[in-house]
């Protein structure tokens, strides 16, 4: 079994009629009900609002995929937390990040850049084109896919050049994104992922669906140490150890 943490801020549902209308059990619900209906996932959430916002090191040893959703209080998250978020990826555990996300303080310590971008909330339509059909994240999704409404985002996207770009996003507005971006940080896979905008039912949507699924099955770690910086010996020609 994958074991799946959801985490969300949780905020605007608690704030916003029409966000919790729309996302009832929260964000992080919304995901988990779907994840969890897959046959080798096993789901649980976590949100700012609980104890060590939900995140400790028993936790994190216990995830093989962390997802992360967060907009309006990233910076409520302490530091130590995304540290050992960070740390825990290094060693092996997946991450994906969910749309806001990419101003999340676990997804910029491990890109290292301020994954700044454009935004604007206008209604528009994006078409999500799969520039990678053969990748395990796209399989099951069509050349493209239609969203009616998402926020919109645009480059210049501050971040390192994706090991893999995986989705372009075009809006109707004219603007493009790099909305599916695949990293590789220590033993850890790292996919982002734009669409998701809480006034949206954007994970309701089959696509989407379908791409975080194929995305927790594509980032479950195959291997998971801490990567220290140790002293190791000499390998003589023999190939006998010296000290």
């Amino acid at each position: 079994m994958i074991r799946v943490t959801v985490w969300n801020e949780y905020v605007h549902e608690k704030t916003d009629k029409n966000v919790a209308d729309i996302y009832p059990s929260g964000i992080h619900g919304a995901i988990a009900e779907f994840l969890g209906k897959e046959e080798d996932i096993v789901v649980r959430t976590a949100t700012l609002d609980d104890e060590n916002c939900g995140i400790t090191k028993e936790v994190l040893d216990s995830t093989d995929v962390l997802i992360w959703w967060g907009h309006v209080a990233h910076h409520k998250v302490p530091d130590e937390i995304a540290y050992m978020v960070r740390d825990a990826v290094l060693e092996g555990m997946g991450l994906i990040c969910l749309h806001s996300a990419h101003h999340s303080k676990p997804f910029r310590y491990l890109l290292g850049t301020s994954c700044n971008l454009t935004w604007r909330e206008t209604n528009d339509g994006e078409i999500l084109w799969v520039i990678e059909p053969s990748h395990p994240i796209t399989r099951g999704i069509d050349r493209y896919f239609k969203l009616p409404a998402e926020e919109t985002y645009g480059e210049p996207f501050v971040i390192p050049t994706p090991d893999k770009l995986l989705l372009i996003g075009n809006y109707s507005g004219g603007e493009v994104f790099r909305s599916g971006c695949l990293y590789e940080r220590g033993n850890g896979k790292i996919f982002y992922f734009q669409p998701g905008h809480e006034s949206y039912p954007t994970f309701y949507v089959p696509e989407v669906q379908t791409i975080i699924k194929n995305a927790v099955r594509f980032v479950n770690p195959i291997y998971r140490e801490e990567i220290g910086c140790p002293h190791v010996r000499k390998i003589t020609d023999e190939g006998s150890y010296v000290i």
